[in-house]
């Protein structure tokens, strides 16, 4: 994890979309919108990937939620350990640090806030949430996703300490 000791940190970021190549493929996704750069330029983002966090190595088989909890590659291996360990740490430094938003990647098994894929690797996608998106949400994190960044700026505006307030 990318990590400087900081109190400013205000969201818990997915470390694909800030240019780090961890997602399964080894690739990232990087975000050109330019407020992913102000805000990281300012301290709030705090960049993570539960996968790597939780042990997954790099690149690693794309794997998929199923209905009954467990995240499996194609080739049947489960690897939900991994997964909800990754999430736990997530969850730890949003506790750590007093983080109550995210910004994690759209469709991840780990990261998907609104939809996944349907854990039959046929591509199609369902609602539902990733492993660390849910964890989050159950403790009071706003997830928000790549697409949702107009939202994330308005809750990081709510959010923002108001100075000269006398």
């Amino acid at each position: 994890m990318d990590c400087q000791q900081s109190s400013e940190f205000r969201v818990l970021t997915s470390a694909c979309l800030l240019g780090q190549p961890v997602r399964y493929d080894g690739q990232a996704k990087g975000s050109a919108d330019p407020r992913l750069a102000q805000w990281r330029e300012q301290g709030w983002l705090l960049p993570v990937c539960p996968e790597v966090e939780g042990g997954l190595p790099t690149p690693r088989p794309p794997a998929e939620c199923q209905r009954d909890g467990r995240v499996k590659t194609e080739a049947g291996k489960d690897v939900s350990a991994p997964f909800y360990r990754g999430a736990r740490l997530a969850l730890a430094l949003c506790q750590r640090y007093g983080i109550t938003l995210a910004l994690l990647k759209a469709n991840s098994p780990s990261c998907g806030n609104e939809r996944i894929y349907s854990g039959r690797f046929d591509g199609q996608l369902v609602t539902g949430e990733g492993v660390t998106a849910a964890l989050l949400k159950q403790h009071g994190i706003r997830v928000f996703n790549e697409s949702q960044l107009d939202e994330l700026a308005q809750a990081l505006d709510r959010t923002r300490p108001q100075q000269g307030s006398d």
